[in-house]
């Protein structure tokens, strides 16, 4: 990946945000964090989100209310997803699955709250090939992203675990973004619960 076509930030910026654009319905947002995608989702969407620090819990409220968002955000991690099964058409996670704590057990979740046909939209960065300097500066920073950027690992293979979820890819875009002298892959993930 680090030989390939770069893009600029901006560039994988424009497309998750226009995939953010069009989701509809109920729409679970996991670790909504500071509500940076309320300005993304359409007017008709019924926000529901999942945020585990209590402190981002708070500040999120207020910025949902704000946004014309009634519903409280719920106290939680993505683990256990206190939902009822089938009861979202989408779930949203933007840059999260790279700190949860078993992201095989939220794809699972996931799973389980959407209903048939519904759709999991990820965007996240993940590991960089092996034998890469990115990969290498990747790994040697894992201990550190895990204590002081919210448990962040960026040595995971998110496309892979999503593949091997219950849940069925329908697309995948790949990028390459060249940050401080690497190229840190990054991936938009479209899936679906099987109907």
């Amino acid at each position: 990946m680090e030989t390939g076509t770069r893009t600029p930030w901006a560039t994988v910026e424009a497309e998750r945000d226009a995939a953010v654009r069009t989701l509809r319905g109920r729409v679970l947002e996991l670790g909504a964090g500071d509500g940076a995608n309320f300005g993304l989702l359409h007017p008709s969407v019924d926000w529901v989100g999942l945020e585990p620090d209590r402190r981002r819990r708070a500040r999120l409220a207020e910025k949902a209310r704000s946004h014309g968002h009634r519903a409280a955000p719920l106290d939680g991690g993505a683990e256990d997803i206190p939902l009822p099964e089938a009861s979202v058409d989408a779930v949203l996670g933007t840059t999260v699955l790279c700190s949860v704590a078993d992201p095989e057990r939220v794809l699972e979740e996931v799973a389980r709250v959407l209903r048939p046909g519904g759709r999991a939209l990820f965007a996240e960065h993940v590991a960089a090939p092996a034998g890469t300097a990115t990969g290498t500066v990747l790994r040697l920073a894992r201990p550190f992203t895990r204590v002081f950027d919210h448990g962040c690992d960026p040595t995971r293979d998110t496309e892979a675990t999503v593949r091997a979820s219950a849940l069925e890819v329908a697309g995948v875009a790949r990028y390459a973004v060249p940050v401080l002298g690497l190229v840190i892959p990054y991936v938009l993930i479209d899936a679906r619960r099987p109907a």
